[in-house]
C-alpha cells in the first residue's frame, strides 16, 4: 500500500493528461514499469552470471581469453595445424629430391625348378629340366643436378648362379661403375621446382598464421553473439518482473475503480508477451552459448559469464605501414610471385616437350665372372657405355606450336589476373584501415550517447514524477536509453571485429609492433 500511495498521484495525472489519451497502454507499460521499479540505468555493463548457479559452476571470460582458448582448443585451429604439418612434410619430400639417394636392391633367392622349351638346330623344340638359383644384389647411389637436369649415378653388383643339376656355381659382378645421364633440350623440372617449391612452402607458413587469425575473427563473432544474448535476457527478465508488479498495482486500482476491466486484460496480455520474450531470449542465449562452447572447446558443465571488452586499444595504424606489412607477410603476396613463376614454367615445359628430345647416357666401370667372389675382384675387365637416344617430331600438324601459344596466352591471362588481384588486395587493406579508424571513433560516440541517453532518461523520469513532462517524451527517453545500450554493444562488436580483421590482413601486431608468429 505504501508503494501504491506514492504512485497513485502520478498515475491519476496520467489519466487526466490529454497526452495520455493519445498513447497506447502497450507503449506506456514498459516506461511506467521502469519508472516504478528502477529498470537498469547507467553505462552499459557486462551481464551478470545466473544467480541460481554457484560461482564454481560459472566461468568468467574476457574476449582475449576466449580468443586464446579458441586458438588452442578449437577444431579450426587443429585443422590449420594439420594442414601446416602436411605442407611441411611435402616440403621435406621436395628437399630430398636434391639429396644423394642410396638404395639396395636385389633378388634373393631366385630359385627355379621347372622344364623349359629349347629350340633345336633343326627347328624342333625339346623341353629340358631347369633347376637353378639366380640371385643378385645391387647397391647404387644417384645424385640429381638441378642446374642441368641430369643425374650422376654409381653402382656395385654381385650375381650368383647355382646350377643344381650340374653342381656348378658361377659369380658375375660389377665391382664398381659410374655413369651420367643428361636429358638434352628437354624441360628441366628440377630447376623450376627449386624456384617454385620454396614459394609454396613459405606461402603455407603464412597461410597457417592467417588461419589462426581467422579463428580470432570467427570466435569474436560468437563472443558478441552470446554477450548480446545475455544482455537481451537480462532486459526481458527485468521487463517481465516490472509487468508483474504493474499487474498487482493495476488490480489494486481496479478495486478503487480507477481503471477498467479492459485495461486489466491488456495488462495480462502484455504479461504473456513478456513471458514469451523471456523464453525467446533464454533460447537465443542457450544457442549462442552452445555455439561458443562448440567452437572453443569449453566444458559443457561451465556457465559462461562474459566480461565486456574495453572500448580502446593503445595502437596507431598507418595505411602505408599496413600495406608494407601485408605485402611482406601475407600468403597472397607470395602467391602473386608463385603464380607468375608457374606460368613461366608452363611455357618452358611446352617448349621443352615440343622440340627435339634427346638423352645422353655414359658410364664406365669394371666387371668380371668367376667361380668365387674373391676372384671377381681380381683383375676385373673394364666396361664402357655411350648412348644417345633422341626423338625428332617430323610432322605434328601444328600441335607443338599450339601448345606453346596456349601456354603463352595463359601466362598473359595470369599476369592480368595477378595485377587485378593486387589492386583488390591493396584496396581491401586501405578500406579496412579506414573502417578501423571509423569504428574506433564510433565506439567513443556510442559510449557518450549511452551516457547521455541514461542521464536524459533520469531527468525525464524526475520531470514526469513532477508532472511537467508528457508520457510521450518519457517513452521516447526510455527507448533512446535502451537503444543506446544495444548500439554500444554493436559498436564494440564492429570495433573488435575490425581490429582482428586488420591483424588478419597484415599479419602484424600493432599493439606490440611485431610480426605475428605461431609455433
Amino acid at each position: 500500500m505504501q508503494v501504491l500511495n506514492r504512485v497513485l498521484p502520478a498515475f491519476m495525472i496520467l489519466r487526466v493528461s490529454p497526452a495520455f489519451a493519445r498513447v497506447s497502454l502497450a507503449r506506456i507499460l514498459p516506461v511506467f514499469a521502469s519508472l516504478l521499479f528502477g529498470a537498469y540505468t547507467g553505462h552499459c555493463q557486462a551481464p551478470e552470471a545466473d544467480p541460481r548457479l554457484s560461482p564454481a559452476d560459472t566461468i568468467r571470460l574476457s574476449l582475449t581469453q576466449v580468443v586464446a582458448m579458441a586458438k588452442e582448443k578449437s577444431i579450426a585451429s587443429r585443422q590449420a595445424a594439420t594442414v601446416k604439418e602436411t605442407k611441411y612434410w611435402q616440403w621435406r619430400t621436395f628437399k630430398s629430391n636434391y639429396q644423394p639417394q642410396l638404395s639396395l636392391s636385389g633378388t634373393l633367392p631366385a630359385y627355379t625348378k621347372t622344364f623349359t622349351e629349347v629350340i633345336q638346330p633343326n627347328g624342333t623344340i625339346q623341353f629340358q629340366p631347369v633347376h637353378n638359383d639366380n640371385s643378385s644384389l645391387n647397391l647404387s647411389f644417384s645424385q640429381s643436378i638441378a642446374a642441368t637436369g641430369g643425374t650422376i649415378y654409381g653402382t656395385t653388383q654381385m650375381q650368383r648362379f647355382d646350377d643344381f643339376d650340374r653342381k656348378n656355381i658361377l659369380y658375375n659382378g660389377v665391382p664398381y661403375g659410374i655413369g651420367y645421364n643428361q636429358p638434352l633440350w628437354q624441360f628441366n623440372s628440377l630447376k623450376w621446382d627449386k624456384r617454385i617449391e620454396p614459394l609454396k612452402y613459405n606461402e603455407s607458413k603464412q597461410a597457417y598464421i592467417e588461419s589462426m587469425e581467422q579463428v580470432s575473427i570467427t570466435v569474436t563473432g560468437y563472443f558478441f553473439d552470446l554477450l548480446l544474448a545475455q544482455v537481451n535476457l537480462q532486459v526481458s527478465e527485468t521487463n517481465l518482473e516490472n509487468t508483474q508488479n504493474i499487474q498487482r498495482i493495476a488490480n489494486a486500482k481496479l478495486e478503487l475503480g480507477k481503471i477498467s476491466k479492459n485495461e486489466i486484460l491488456q495488462l495480462k496480455l502484455e504479461q504473456l508477451k513478456a513471458q514469451k520474450a523471456v523464453g525467446t531470449a533464454r533460447r537465443d542465449m542457450q544457442i549462442a552459448t552452445l555455439n561458443l562452447r562448440a567452437y572453443t572447446g569449453l566444458s559443457v558443465v561451465d556457465n559462461i559469464a562474459l566480461i565486456l571488452p574495453p572500448a580502446t586499444i593503445d595502437m596507431k595504424v598507418a595505411t602505408d605501414k599496413v600495406l608494407s606489412e601485408a605485402y611482406a607477410n601475407r600468403s597472397d603476396a607470395i602467391a602473386f610471385i608463385r603464380r607468375m613463376a608457374e606460368a613461366k614454367r608452363d611455357i618452358a615445359k611446352a617448349r621443352g616437350d615440343n622440340g627435339l628430345n634427346a638423352s645422353l647416357t655414359a658410364n664406365l666401370g669394371y666387371s668380371k665372372s668367376a667361380a668365387t667372389v674373391a676372384q671377381v675382384y681380381q683383375n676385373p675387365q673394364d666396361q664402357q657405355l655411350l648412348q644417345l637416344n633422341f626423338v625428332i617430331p617430323v610432322l605434328d600438324w601444328g600441335r607443338s606450336k599450339a601448345r606453346t601459344r596456349t601456354a603463352e596466352a595463359n601466362m598473359q591471362l595470369t599476369a592480368y589476373t595477378v595485377e587485378q588481384d593486387k589492386q583488390v588486395f591493396t584496396q581491401q587493406i586501405v578500406t579496412q584501415v579506414t573502417l578501423f579508424d571509423m569504428m574506433r571513433d564510433q565506439v567513443g560516440l556510442t559510449a557518450e550517447a549511452d551516457s547521455i541517453a541514461s542521464e536524459k532518461y533520469q531527468i525525464a523520469k524526475d520531470r514526469y514524477v513532477l508532472g511537467n513532462l508528457s508520457i510521450t517524451d518519457l517513452s521516447i527517453a526510455f527507448q533512446d536509453k535502451d537503444q543506446a545500450k544495444r548500439d554500444y554493444i554493436s559498436a564494440l562488436r564492429d570495433f573488435w571485429g575490425a581490429y582482428y580483421q586488420l591483424r588478419y590482413l597484415s599479419l602484424y601486431d600493432f599493439e606490440k609492433n611485431e610480426k605475428i608468429a605461431y609455433k
